[in-house]
């Protein structure tokens, strides 16, 4: 025990040193002591991670509103701790009166949640305590421990009631459903927390394992089903012509029209059965999803998306035909899944299809998205475009968004506005950025507007969650990639991903591994960005004239350090930009100077942050003295 305890104390002093002591959480600090993540950024050899194979059937009979499911998991222990119960997560019972809620709820809204008809453990039953946990998990006693390295098998067998008010699931129309979270799911395990109890809130997202699914979804003939995954039966729930479409429509860079209004209004397009069951696969992710119509029209068309491969991935829409933004829904797609595989974050889309379901929520799920119908379709394009770059994250990185929303969040806000300078120039996508991600936080001068991003997020609500999520993160991010330059930015970010996809990386793994590609120590930017109470506004200061032109001097009062554009009018009128990146505050975050060469005379100088909006306006300008 002391050789142990000698070896924490002193790789803990290594933290401090050798990091400039980057704050972590005592149990953070423990998970790089047991050596399951490292200061490198790298996994650590210990490194280990739970898992889920699950066999999921669905029954669903729209209008009626009641879903029965049926599934098998086997639940692998690769943890090196014994395990006398599970937690499982029943995410739909957040519709249960008594929820802790985030958002309000109405009668619409309010079910009676998930309904456990029979559990069994190892074959066989098991009692199901009501009471054992809270609304969205429960504890589940095991009979003998799981012990390290083992596995056990579990079988659910649940029926609910699907919410008249659709928001991240439920039911958008009498006929057509939206079935998110819809299963009991083992809840992680991990390395730092143990097992993840956070409740669902209907606010804060979702940490999952990546397991394997096979999915079953039993529907009337004349229903259409869509879902996470390949579907593995086209030829037998599909009429041959279909079938045909949607199999051409893999290859194709143009949109097929698989089924149409008129196709439906025929009730030929699915096997005419009195029930169908669609099988779908889908394996190493995290979520499956499943819509259903028996009129949403149904488009599709593909993209190659690794071009090393020649690999493609479907996408496709289904929509109600009076959505007149979804009829372009499929490029808008397309050019996502392009732009992001081959631009930023350039690392090639990692699953076979996304399919874009009309709903409500602007929600994202893997290879699913849901989202509202809009007049301005430039606004559906932004919309599907920052849906779609959660695959990466935290699809593909296996983020904790209940508890680091700024890790998922904060880069699809990234992204977004990346893409969006291409789609609708710069000066629009800028625009829509600073309206939805930055005016709200930097014109709020409220205490809890600054708290740091690396406040878990489980604790946050309302803008403070918001702001924390989105925009200040995604303009760290921005800044980080000011500084870098784009080459070593882009490298250094996919050499991140590189290492963790599939795992579970936590903030100072993305730290850590960013100033180890980087080939820099960014602890002083860490520590500026995500763990003090800072803001954006800078000032001018002192302009003194000297030998070679002027020493200008800019204040940092809100102390971020952001990059900022020094705008200069000569007396001639002639005018200079000199942009300045977030290394000027690398020394002092307070003050910074800067040296203008030039023989000629400055009437005035203005500092301008573009998107890194500064809270004061007002002080940002000098001008020489008449």
């Amino acid at each position: 025990m002391k050789i142990i305890a000698s070896f924490t104390l002193l790789f803990l002093s290594y933290i401090v040193s050798a990091q400039d002591a980057l704050y972590a959480p005592r149990n953070v600090q423990n998970a790089f002591a047991s050596g399951t993540r490292q200061m490198d950024g790298k996994p650590g050899k210990n490194y280990w991670q739970n898992k889920g194979v699950y066999n999921i059937s669905i029954t669903a009979t729209p209008p009626d509103k009641t879903i029965n499911g049926y599934e098998t998991i086997t639940y692998y222990n690769n943890s090196p701790d014994s395990l006398k119960q599970l937690v499982i997560r029943l995410v739909d019972n957040i519709h249960k009166p008594g929820a802790i809620r985030n958002a309000d709820a109405d009668s619409d809204y309010i079910t009676q949640g998930i309904t456990i008809d029979e559990v069994t453990i190892n074959g066989t039953k098991s009692k199901w305590d009501e009471e054992a946990g809270n609304y969205t998990w429960k504890y589940l006693a095991l009979p003998a421990t799981l012990a390290p390295k083992s596995s056990l098998s579990l079988s659910f067998k649940w029926h609910f009631p699907i919410s008249k008010k659709s928001n991240r699931e439920g039911k958008i129309d009498s006929t057509t459903y939206f079935l998110a979270y819809c299963y009991p799911r083992v809840s992680v395990y991990d390395d730092y927390n143990g097992w993840d109890k956070i409740d669902f809130t209907d606010v804060q997202e979702f940490y999952n394992d990546f397991n394997d699914y096979s999915l079953e979804v039993t529907v009337p003939k004349n229903y259409i089903v869509w879902a996470t995954g390949d579907l593995q039966n086209a030829n037998k729930v599909l009429q041959p012509k279909y079938a045909k479409r949607l199999n051409d429509s893999y290859t194709s860079n143009d949109v097929i029209h698989i089924a149409t209004t008129e196709d439906l209004k025929e009730k030929k397009v699915t096997a005419q059965k009195d029930m169908n069951t669609w099988k779908w696969k889908a394996t190493n992710i995290s979520d499956m999803t499943i819509a259903i119509s028996d009129h949403f029209v149904w488009d599709a068309a593909s993209v190659v998306v690794d071009d090393a491969t020649k690999r493609r991935a479907s996408v496709q829409a289904a929509y109600n035909d009076t959505a007149k933004d979804f009829h372009r829904m499929v490029a808008y797609g397309q050019h996502s899944l392009d732009w992001l595989s081959h631009k930023s974050p350039g690392v090639p889309y990692p699953f076979p299809k996304t399919t874009i379901v009309q709903g409500f929520a602007d929600m994202e799920y893997p290879m699913m998205v849901n989202d509202g119908t809009n007049e301005d379709t430039s606004f559906s394009r932004f919309v599907v475009e920052h849906e779609i770059a959660h695959t990466w994250f935290p699809f593909y990185m296996g983020i904790n968004e209940s508890r680091y929303a700024f890790m998922d969040e904060g880069w699809a806000t990234t992204f977004e506005l990346l893409i969006g300078r291409e789609d609708l120039g710069v000066e629009r996508a800028e625009e829509f950025y600073k309206k939805f991600r930055v005016t709200r936080w930097i014109h709020d001068a409220s205490q809890e507007e600054d708290l740091p991003i690396i406040t878990p997020a489980n604790v946050l609500k309302g803008p403070a969650y918001g702001n924390n999520a989105y925009g200040k993160p995604s303009l760290a991010y921005l800044a980080l990639k000011d500084l870098l330059g784009d080459e070593l930015f882009k490298k250094s970010l996919q050499e991140y991903m590189g290492r963790w996809h599939g795992k579970h990386p936590i903030p100072w793994d993305f730290f850590y591994s960013m100033n180890d590609a980087s080939g820099k120590n960014l602890n002083w930017f860490w520590t500026n960005w995500f763990f003090s109470n800072g803001y954006i506004d800078l000032s001018m200061g002192n302009v003194d004239k000297t030998a070679g032109g002027y020493a200008v001097q800019i204040k940092n009062i809100g102390g971020f350090a952001a990059p900022v554009n020094v705008m200069i009018t000569y007396i001639d009128g002639s005018t200079e930009t000199l942009h300045q990146t977030p290394s000027i505050w690398e020394k002092d975050t307070r003050q910074a100077r800067i040296s203008i060469a030039t023989k000629k005379k400055i009437s005035a100088i203005k500092l301008d942050g573009g998107i890194f909006m500064d809270a004061n306006e007002a002080d940002n300008v000098w001008k020489a003295d008449k």
